[in-house]
């Protein structure tokens, strides 16, 4: 049974028929993910913007349209990550106390003003020591 590395390196590197796998194979392909895991490259991310603009019903048609359009090469998909870190229960606790607000507020008021000033605060509730607030800021 393929699993979706595999199908990754069908239609990056080996492009067999779609004939040759099996019923339990074909059930396995999934548009969504291989779409996901090829736009991680960015060389390729147009490629799978176009084609996921063109409505194809079947599976096997995005297959074939992918095997078509991508080089034949060994290819490793990384998945990328997103580097904005949730933000930290207990400092959107404090916050949400010190501006006198939702936590959902606090958030987005994290967002808009500037990170030495939301330190600051930190640092002058006590509650947190300052090496935290550090990692905390280098993780946003």
């Amino acid at each position: 049974m393929l699993k979706l590395w595999d199908w990754l390196d069908e239609v990056s590197y080996k492009k067999s028929p779609w004939s040759s796998f099996s019923d339990e194979d074909k059930k396995n392909f999934n548009t969504f993910m291989i779409n996901r895991y090829i736009s991680m490259y960015e060389p390729y991310c147009e490629v799978v913007n176009y084609i996921q603009k063109i409505p194809y019903a079947e599976k096997e048609q995005y297959y074939k349209i992918y095997c078509e359009l991508l080089p034949k090469k060994k290819m490793f998909f990384k998945y990328i990550k997103s580097k904005v870190e949730k933000n930290k229960d207990e400092m959107l606790i404090l916050l949400s106390q010190y501006w006198e607000c939702s936590k959902e507020e606090a958030a987005d008021y994290m967002d808009l003003i500037d990170k030495q000033k939301i330190e600051q605060i930190l640092e002058n509730f006590g509650v947190i020591e300052k090496k935290k607030v550090k990692k905390t800021k280098k993780k946003k």
